[in-house]
C-alpha cells in the first residue's frame, strides 16, 4: 500500500508503452467497452429514465475516483493551493461536467451534453490511456494516480459507446453548433485561468509533451499563434466526426433501403405464381 500511495516513495515506473502500461489499458478498454454493448443493446429500446440510470452511475464512479485521486494528491503536496491544478477545464476533464449534464438535464443542454461526450469521450479515452505519456512515465502502473486516471479516461469511452449504442445521440445539425459553444466557453476559462499563473488548462500555453507539440514547434510557442492553432483544431474536429457521422449514418440508410426494395421485388413474382 506504500508503494501504490508512494509512501515513502513510488517505485520506478514502468515507462510508457511498456507492456505493463498497454495491458492495463487494454484491460480496462476491454472491459468498457464489453459494458457498453450490453447495456446499450439492453435499453435501446426503453425510456429515457431507464437510459439516465446508467449515465448516471457513470457520473458517480468517475466523481468518485477523481475526488479520491484528488485528494491523495493533495494530501501528499506541501502546497495548500494545490488543488488549483486539479480543475475539470481539460479535454478530458470536461467530462466531469457534460456527464452528468446528459444525465440529469432536458431539452437542447441535454442533446449539447450527450453529442459532447460522443464526440470527445472516445478521443479523450485514448488521449487519457494508450498515450498518457507524462503518466505513466512519472508514476508506476499499480499506483494510484494511473489507476484513478484509467478509470476516469476509460469511463468517458465507456459513456461514449454507451450513448451511441442505446441511441441517445442527437447528432443534430444544430446541436453541433452547441457543443462547440460548450468548447469555446472552456477554452476561454482556461485561457483566462492560464493568464494568472503556470497553469496549463487546454493545453492553451504550451504542449507538454501532447500531440499538439508539432503545433508548439511550428510557430515556435507563440502565445496567440499555438492557442489559436489548438483551439482550431478542435473545432474542425467537431464537424469532421458529425460529416463522417451522418455520412456513415446515411451509408446504412440506403443499405436498408436496397435491401429492402430486393425483398418486395421477389416477394411480387411469388405471389403472382400462388395465386
Amino acid at each position: 500500500m506504500g508503494e501504490f500511495f508512494g509512501k515513502p516513495e513510488f517505485n520506478t515506473p514502468e515507462g510508457a508503452y511498456s507492456w505493463q502500461h498497454m495491458l492495463h489499458v487494454s484491460i480496462s478498454l476491454a472491459i468498457a467497452i464489453v459494458l457498453a454493448v450490453i447495456l446499450g443493446r439492453k435499453n435501446r429500446n426503453k425510456d429515457l429514465a431507464t437510459k439516465n440510470k446508467v449515465l448516471i452511475w457513470t457520473a458517480l464512479l468517475m466523481h468518485t475516483v477523481e475526488t479520491f485521486r484528488i485528494a491523495v494528491g493533495i494530501g501528499a503536496s506541501s502546497d495548500g493551493m494545490s488543488w488549483l491544478w486539479e480543475l475539470p477545464f481539460f479535454l478530458c476533464s470536461m467530462q466531469f461536467i457534460t456527464v452528468p449534464i446528459a444525465a440529469l438535464c432536458k431539452g437542447k443542454l441535454k442533446e449539447a451534453a450527450l453529442d459532447y461526450v460522443f464526440v470527445f469521450g472516445f478521443l479523450s479515452c485514448t488521449f487519457g490511456t494508450f498515450t498518457a505519456v507524462h503518466f505513466y512515465n512519472t508514476y508506476p502502473v499499480l499506483s494510484y494516480y494511473n489507476i484513478c486516471s484509467n478509470i476516469t479516461h476509460t469511463a468517458s469511452g465507456f459513456a461514449a459507446l454507451y450513448i451511441v449504442i442505446s441511441g441517445m445521440q442527437s447528432m443534430k445539425k444544430k446541436t453541433m453548433y452547441w457543443v462547440m459553444g460548450i468548447l469555446l466557453a472552456v477554452c476561454a476559462v482556461a485561457l483566462v485561468i492560464n493568464a494568472t499563473g503556470n497553469y496549463n488548462y487546454m493545453f492553451l500555453k504550451r504542449d507538454d509533451g501532447t500531440p499538439y507539440f508539432l503545433y508548439y514547434n511550428l510557430v515556435d510557442g507563440n502565445p496567440v499563434l499555438y492557442p489559436m492553432l489548438v483551439i482550431g483544431t478542435f473545432l474542425v474536429y467537431i464537424v469532421l466526426f458529425y460529416a463522417v457521422y451522418h455520412a456513415i449514418v446515411k451509408k446504412i440508410a440506403q443499405r436498408k433501403s436496397k435491401v429492402q426494395t430486393t425483398e418486395i421485388a421477389t416477394e411480387i413474382p411469388n405471389q403472382t405464381i400462388e395465386k
